[in-house]
């Protein structure tokens, strides 16, 4: 009995203990900022991102800034419009000729929108 009773007292304490643990650990967030989406369009634009890459930052929606959400909603538009899915694989560019225009358009007005904001 003494024996059930220390392994039921340890099983307790460890199930508490990782449930207190559980409880007072914050979730991990991930922040999307300009210079992140600065740095993944350049990417795109030197045709050196992998289509996973573009699609795990353009994918996350972006809820702390609405100027920044409808950056990111602009450049899937764009992927979606003008992407070639599949074929960065075969070492062509992640969009067409008039989809790259339209991203470094939108990389620059970004940039100058960062610029702006900062000072």
């Amino acid at each position: 009995m003494a024996l059930y009773l220390l392994v039921f007292g340890v099983c307790l304490l460890v199930i508490g203990g990782v449930l207190v643990i559980l409880m007072t650990v914050g979730t991990p967030r991930y922040r999307t900022e300009p210079n992140d989406l600065i740095n993944l369009f350049d990417k795109a634009l030197e045709s050196s991102i992998s289509e996973t890459e573009w699609n795990a930052i353009i994918g996350y929606p972006i809820r702390h800034d609405e100027y920044l959400e409808s950056v990111r909603r602009r450049a899937s538009h764009l992927m979606d419009t003008h992407g070639r899915h599949w074929q960065i694989a075969r070492s062509k560019p992640l969009l067409n000729q008039e989809g790259y225009a339209e991203l470094k358009a939108l990389r620059d007005h970004l940039a100058a929108h960062t610029a702006l904001r900062q000072q």
